[in-house]
């Protein structure tokens, strides 16, 4: 009889263990027995800033304050490669292809720690389509195929070349092997401070392939969907506890085509889809004619969700809305400017997830671009230096220009607002 109480009690335990993850049970998010969904934010330099030559007292003000206004899901690179060029990420966690900084580790492990004493959830993403933090593009250098043509630095120099450049990558062996070598070392890896293997850790909600993988021609489509169903099925075999996800725009990341953004994400581990919405990049709003543009931003907006979320209901997954901005009135990077066109536009997020929930939609997160605290620009033109402060704007862009700031209530009493009406507290 004993033993058949202690059985139950550690079939309960192991239970319980099992709901803390993050799991999909058909278009919704699950933890702890209840539906999950939430507010979250972009916080991708957490890490850096967590390590030894970061700032810890700033870090732990920062996750202090997001907690208190429901923001407990946070969307965070894994580290960056190279560290080489000016406008990107100069401390890198690979500086070298397969050589790490064990600062930057103990910085990820200090973080995720952090995090779990707060009870939030991480999505982690492995890799980047873009310069700013190396990427596919530093693989590719790294392996013979020439110097980063990086159109940031000097006009010799296309964002077309960049792009024909990081397509080589789905069909470079030596690439793809080094990083399913680095997917595999960081999913290996043991917290320092927890004690917790990565994999047995839920405080990390999702392992997510990459920032903003692109398919970038008709041609390359058969070489990047073979890629990606290599990095997700590697990912899927080391780890059967967290989800998998992509860290696609959506259909701006497929050519432009739903269609292809539904084939490459055929693959049932993918366990939930993505998208990012940028209005300013996308030539969607202009600051400098803000009354005319405001309204076709929102209207555009609107649409890319609502396709979005109809696919997503037909493959029968949740998805997430993981990238979204706009700048403060005149592209200021100053926190005293105006924001009035960014409440306005954020407002349109925070309804379509509170009618997801309420309609038992399949869209069940949004993640803002992105947070970035107490880090204000030191140059007046928004450069970023290294040793500068982080802000939520990666190096190559405007320090400020998209960020929300710990001064910034009005905004993020909205999101708390939000948060407490989805049930995310």
């Amino acid at each position: 009889m004993k033993k058949s109480v202690c059985l139950f009690f550690l079939l309960l335990a192991v239970t319980a263990s099992a709901q803390s993850f993050v799991s999909v049970k058909g278009t919704r998010f699950l933890r702890n027995g209840r539906n999950y969904s939430y507010v979250g934010a972009n916080y991708w330099y957490g890490s850096l800033l967590a390590s030894g030559k970061g700032d810890r007292p700033r870090l732990l003000r920062e996750l202090d304050l997001m907690k208190h206004y429901g923001i407990t899901n946070l969307r965070i690179m894994v580290g960056a490669d190279g560290g080489n060029y000016d406008f990107t990420v100069r401390q890198a966690l690979q500086p070298e292809q397969g050589k790490y900084d064990p600062d930057l580790l103990d910085g990820l492990d200090f973080l995720l720690s952090e995090m779990a004493r707060r009870n939030m959830t991480a999505v982690l993403y492995l890799t980047n389509n873009w310069e700013w933090s190396g990427g596919m593009a530093q693989y590719l250098e790294w392996n013979g195929k020439g110097a980063i043509p990086n159109p940031n630095i000097g006009a010799e120099h296309t964002w077309d070349e960049f792009m024909d450049y990081v397509a080589q990558f789905h069909s470079c062996a030596a690439c793809k092997s080094a990083l399913a070598q680095h997917i595999t070392f960081i999913l290996g890896r043991k917290n320092a401070y927890t004690k917790k293997k990565y994999t047995d850790d839920p405080t990390i909600m999702a392992w997510q392939v990459a920032n903003e993988p692109r398919v970038f021609t008709p041609e390359n489509e058969a070489a990047f969907t073979d890629w990606l169903n290599e990095a997700v099925n590697l990912i899927d075999r080391l780890d059967k506890n967290h989800l998998i996800c992509t860290g696609s725009e959506g259909r701006m990341g497929a050519n432009g085509d739903l269609g292809t953004f539904a084939r490459t994400h055929a693959n049932p581990k993918i366990d939930y889809l993505t998208m990012h919405i940028w209005p300013k990049n996308w030539n969607w709003y202009k600051s400098a004619d803000a009354k005319a543009t405001l309204p076709t931003a929102i209207s555009n907006a609107e649409k890319y969700i609502d396709e979005h979320v109809a696919l997503a209901r037909n493959m029968n997954r949740p998805i997430v809305i993981e990238e979204f901005g706009l700048p403060r009135e005149d592209e200021s990077l100053s926190p005293k400017t105006a924001f009035d066109d960014r409440l306005a536009f954020y407002n349109l997020f925070f309804e379509k997830l509170s009618k997801s929930i309420s309609g038992d939609g399949p869209l069940r997160g949004i993640n803002f671009w992105g947070f970035g605290g107490e880090g204000v620009a030191k140059d007046e033109s928004g450069k970023w230096h290294a040793g500068d402060p982080y802000t939520a704007d990666p190096p190559q862009e405007p320090q400020g220009l998209n960020t929300v700031f710990s001064s910034d209530t009005k905004l993020l009493e909205l999101i708390k607002r939000c948060n407490l009406t989805i049930g995310n507290d």
